[in-house]
């Protein structure tokens, strides 16, 4: 397991259930396409049968663990 863990302000719950969709962007137009996290998502459990979770707590930061089978 590779976990990290930011210090900011979360991810706030109404866009948490929408992060690893395709082209889902919380940035402005022309500043960023979306796709980050959705290719992570697709090569972690798509290519390594892994899994890729996020603990979030609003107002204090969220932790991506990245779950890889041996």
């Amino acid at each position: 397991m590779i976990s990290v863990t930011d210090n900011g302000n979360g991810i706030p719950q109404a866009v948490l259930d929408k992060i690893f969709q395709p082209f889902f962007t919380t940035k402005p137009s022309g500043q960023g396409t979306g796709l980050g996290l959705s290719m992570s998502y697709e090569i972690v459990t798509k290519a390594h049968n892994g899994e890729l979770k996020v603990e979030n707590t609003e107002g204090e930061g969220a932790t991506f663990k990245i779950i890889l089978p041996i």
